[in-house]
């Protein structure tokens, strides 16, 4: 079996030997960059499975390199970086970016990350017609929701909430893209109104909702469906 081609775009030398070293012990294959020009060449010669996206580059900053890569590349990017604020990570995660993780990070959770990214990738599938999430199943076709095998009673706006989720696994959402998929552009500002749906599908769908497995909060920024 080949292994997954990853390309770090860093311009920091210790991160980029630690990012490898971690990298090459999970049997992933590197190829690295030091900046954005050097990355965007790389990234379209030989175009990786993943991409490891530094923000604070010598001589583009992330969010370009990112808005470049989106015009044709549309594979995982995971955004590596020191900056920690809600705009920031907003920003990427609007602008395609499959995942945002600050530094330092901790090894085991960057590499549950990108597992999770690769296998959504290679899980796509244009005809599917049945999503399994674990206890869950959702037929696209009848739009039936089954959880352990019995019906769940959704309502119109749960299940196209929860389809929506569900076709992105493992991808944070952020609560203006979620807004704007499921309700329209006019409640982007809605956040509120979007916990409320969240809280309402959560009792339906998890054992115990004020400790989700499926529905995942990331603070500020947005959810994660695992």
């Amino acid at each position: 079996m080949n292994k997954a081609e990853i390309l770090i775009i860093d311009d920091e030398p210790q991160i980029r030997k630690l990012l490898r070293i971690s990298l090459e012990s999970n049997d992933y294959k590197v190829n690295q960059a030091s900046s954005g020009k050097e990355g965007l060449i790389i990234a379209a010669n030989h175009p990786p499975e993943l991409i490891l996206l530094d923000i604070g580059l010598p001589d583009k900053s992330g969010h370009e390199i990112l808005k470049e890569l989106r015009e044709w590349y549309n594979k995982p990017i995971i955004i590596l970086s020191v900056q920690d604020n809600e705009n920031d990570i907003i920003g990427a995660l609007d602008n395609g970016a499959t995942d945002y993780i600050t530094k330092p990070f901790r090894t085991g959770e960057l590499m549950a990350r990108i597992r999770s990214a690769i296998r959504r990738t290679q899980n796509i599938d244009l005809n599917e017609t049945i999503i399994i999430c674990n206890d869950l199943q959702i037929d696209l076709v009848s739009r039936v929701v089954k959880k352990d095998d019995e019906i769940l009673k959704l309502t119109s706006t749960e299940y196209n909430l929860l389809t929506l989720f569900a076709r992105n696994e493992g991808k944070v959402l952020t609560h203006q893209y979620i807004l704007k998929e499921i309700w329209g552009v006019g409640y982007q500002t809605e956040t509120q109104y979007l916990r409320v749906f969240v809280a309402q599908l959560r009792k339906k769908i998890e054992e115990n909702p004020n400790n989700p497995l499926h529905i995942i909060t990331e603070s500020g920024v947005g959810y994660r469906f695992s």
